[in-house]
């Protein structure tokens, strides 16, 4: 079984006026890179990347670096494939969108490894630990109107009014992009929409520095939120430390962190309590295996990073169904050492229309695909009115 055609896509959607910020940027259009990898004997095996940065570069990477590198590779040995092509890249892509790029073709590779032998990814991995994998929401961005704190607060409203009836087990809230004060009322407006023990999880994009996260994280501890997300810069290992270390309320990070030696840094240095990989982004689920022997070992629960497409949500679920509890308990508790999904709730066609059967919530969560590979199935008309810049591909992918 040897890869014969490589072909990337450039998915983009506009979301009109159901655009909305993060701490860091507007979103008017969601996009992601999609990459389909062909093997001789006719498989298929998808993989994504690029879903929330630009998805130029990856594709770039793939099309001009790695694809001539894996036509005639056997397809069959995604952690072979993986070293290699990454001691090749090491000089000048330990991080960004040649990663990027390498965890969107591992995925592919898993994929189709798992097809020729009629199993899915997760039974590759060592096997389940569950076969449904409880959901947390994220959503409650901030409106083109932020600057509008009353009407601003009044669509917080009606938008948590709304989520506290889908069946989510937690939320996640989007904060730091307007002062303390008024993220302060944002908080206590969810509070009050989901109840007093309903697990709420809170993410800044790594809006602040030490001394305000600090002073958002005792908010956080009095509306007991169950964690705080990249509360400062991904580069500022000491300010994670120094929050960490002020704060009762759990520290996670590390969606913008790469492969195991990123996160060897992250986790032994004492920055994080949950490591937030991307699979689409950190290595795929070569190095998701390596990233998680790390952070087991210190104590340090792994709840993946997912904000892509129905692939990327597929492939998270393959990889979260076996993970390991941490610490290990006769039941697991989520949220606490259980994982959970991301189930973003943003507008964004491409997740929600891309795949055949979209993943949808079970009695809040989200089953396991148990088919071969990913387990999911690429609707093409929907692929094919997404793409913007589908590369003319190399060999018959």
């Amino acid at each position: 079984m040897k890869i014969k055609g490589v072909k990337t896509f450039i998915l983009r959607q506009d979301i009109g006026d159901k655009a909305f910020y993060s701490s860091q940027a507007r979103f008017s259009v969601r996009s992601s890179m999609i990459v389909r990898i062909e093997t001789d004997d006719g498989t298929v095996g998808w993989g994504e990347a690029g879903q929330y940065g630009p998805p130029e570069p990856p594709a770039a990477c793939i099309d001009e670096v790695l694809a001539p590198q894996l036509i005639g590779r056997r397809a069959d040995e995604p952690v072979r494939v993986f070293d290699d092509l990454y001691a090749f890249c090491r000089d000048f892509g330990q991080k960004g969108p040649y990663i990027e790029a390498l965890s969107a073709v591992d995925i592919a590779l898993w994929d189709i490894w798992g097809q020729s032998l009629g199993r899915p990814v997760h039974a590759l991995m060592g096997g389940a630990v569950r076969d449904r994998v409880a959901a947390y929401g994220t959503g409650c961005y901030y409106p083109d109107f932020f600057t509008d704190t009353d009407r601003m607060l009044k669509a917080l409203a009606d938008e948590t009014a709304a989520l506290a009836k889908t069946g989510l087990t937690a939320m996640k809230v989007k904060i730091g992009l307007v002062p303390v004060e008024v993220d302060v009322e944002r908080l206590s407006i969810v509070r009050g929409a989901f109840g007093p023990g309903f697990p709420l999880m809170a993410d800044a994009n790594h809006a602040y520095n030490a001394a305000t996260a600090i002073r958002m994280g005792r908010a956080l501890e009095a509306e007991k939120f169950l964690w705080f997300e990249e509360p400062v810069v991904p580069e500022d290992r000491d300010g994670y430390r120094r929050v960490r270390a002020a704060l009762d309320v759990p520290i996670a990070g590390g969606e913008c962190e790469y492969t195991r030696y990123g996160f060897r840094d992250l986790i032994g240095e004492g920055c994080v309590d949950i490591a937030q990989p991307d699979i689409c982004c950190a290595g795929g689920f070569s190095e998701l295996q390596k990233i998680v022997a790390i952070a087991t070992s210190h104590g340090v629960m792994t709840v993946p990073h997912v904000w892509g497409s129905g692939i990327a949500v597929a492939a998270a679920l393959q990889a979260i169904a076996t993970l390991p509890l941490v610490p290990h308990t006769a039941v697991g508790v989520p949220l606490q050492n259980e994982p959970v999904i991301e189930f973003d709730r943003s507008p964004n066609p491409i997740r929600d229309e891309l795949l055949e059967t979209p993943f949808t919530l079970e009695d809040g969560c989200l089953p396991v695909p148990q088919g071969p590979g990913l387990g999911v199935v690429v609707n093409e008309s929907k692929l094919e009115e997404f793409t913007n810049y589908p590369s003319p591909g190399i060999g018959g992918g």
